[in-house]
């Protein structure tokens, strides 16, 4: 009677067991996925064509990141819509740690500066890591006769409505840093002026057609060291290594004054957090690198590596400090 019982006890009992051996076995089988990434080669979806710093950087990044995980990973442009379409398809794209964005300063100021967005930015992406800033420089036409910040607020104010600023098109990160630089200078009457692209603006201010330009480093280096425009500050807490004798905004007489635009690199929200983990030490390592760190110095970009949490908070800091600027210089959204 006791075996009869126990046997129908172990009878009864069995199927639990194959359904906890089941779950067991169901729960193994993300953790296996996630082991196996990449599987397959690796799309980073930049929002603009190809040659300027940002792409440049990714495509420096590109090949050291290959190496690390064993899968291509291939650069695609898409341009068009203030990096909106980039953004979109990275959002809409499945989380599985296969297709990445290289998030800019537009992402983070998309919601103030569009009526509707087919994404939400802190809420569509996983935020791996900070890749690098570019710091924003404020240079002068060689004539005009101001060295720093200070005086050309002294200018300003003694030659009203005959100072022009010049930027590239209107919600771009150097259109708002032009509209940061009116404000502060305490000057509504200086004229802000959009170019289409950079080559046109820093011509533009070597000319004189305006006499100062808000631009982001690495396409004005070449002018500043070849004289054609003169750099009267970096719009960075410090100095930028490569102008060393460039001051910052602060020791140029306009303390607060930081315009930094950057780039980083996110996916698509719910992506595994071991994908996000291992991206994101792969990205700090590779940016610690010393031929990596001179390459990216020498075209004007500072590598900045941070953590997840530190991208978010700084994403988030970033989003709301520059949706202050766009209210208070009244630009409308598109």
């Amino acid at each position: 009677m006791p075996d009869r019982a126990a046997h129908a006890i172990a009878a009864a009992a069995a199927p639990r067991r194959r359904v906890l051996a089941a779950g067991l076995l169901l729960a193994t089988v993300p953790a296996a996925a996630q082991e196996a990434w990449p599987d397959r080669p690796i799309r980073l979806i930049v929002g603009f064509g190809p040659g300027g710093a940002g792409d440049i950087t990714a495509r420096l990044l590109g090949p050291k990141l290959t190496e690390a995980l064993g899968k291509p990973v291939v650069i695609e442009n898409r341009p068009g819509a203030g990096s909106i379409v980039a953004a979109e398809t990275v959002a809409r794209s499945q989380p599985d740690g296969h297709t990445w964005l290289l998030a800019t300063n537009t992402t983070a100021t998309a919601p103030a500066l569009y009526n509707r967005l087919p994404f939400d930015p802190m809420r569509d992406f996983e935020l791996v890591s900070r890749v690098s800033f570019f710091d924003h420089v404020i240079a002068v036409t060689p004539n005009l006769p101001v060295r720093n910040l200070a005086e050309l607020a002294a200018y300003a104010h003694a030659n009203p409505g005959k100072l022009n600023i010049g930027s590239i098109s209107v919600g771009n990160a150097t259109h708002l840093g032009a509209a940061l630089l009116r404000t502060m200078l305490g000057t509504p009457d200086v004229t802000l002026v959009t170019y289409r692209s950079t080559p046109e603006l820093l011509n533009a201010t070597a000319t004189g057609e305006v006499q100062v330009a808000s631009e982001i480093l690495p396409p004005a280096l070449s002018q500043i060291t070849a004289g054609r425009i003169r750099a009267i500050a970096i719009a960075a807490p410090e100095r930028f290594s490569r102008l060393p004798d460039v001051p910052t905004s602060a020791e140029s007489g306009l303390p607060g004054y930081i315009v930094r635009s950057w780039n980083g690199i996110a996916v698509p929200a719910r992506t595994p957090r071991q994908i996000v983990e291992r991206l994101n030490a792969e990205l700090r390592r590779i940016l610690a690198l010393p031929e990596i760190r001179e390459r990216l110095l020498d075209i004007g970009v500072n590598p900045s590596a941070t953590t997840p949490e530190e991208f978010r908070n700084f994403f988030a800091e970033e989003a709301a400090r520059w949706s202050r600027v766009i209210a208070d210089a009244q630009i409308e959204k598109q």
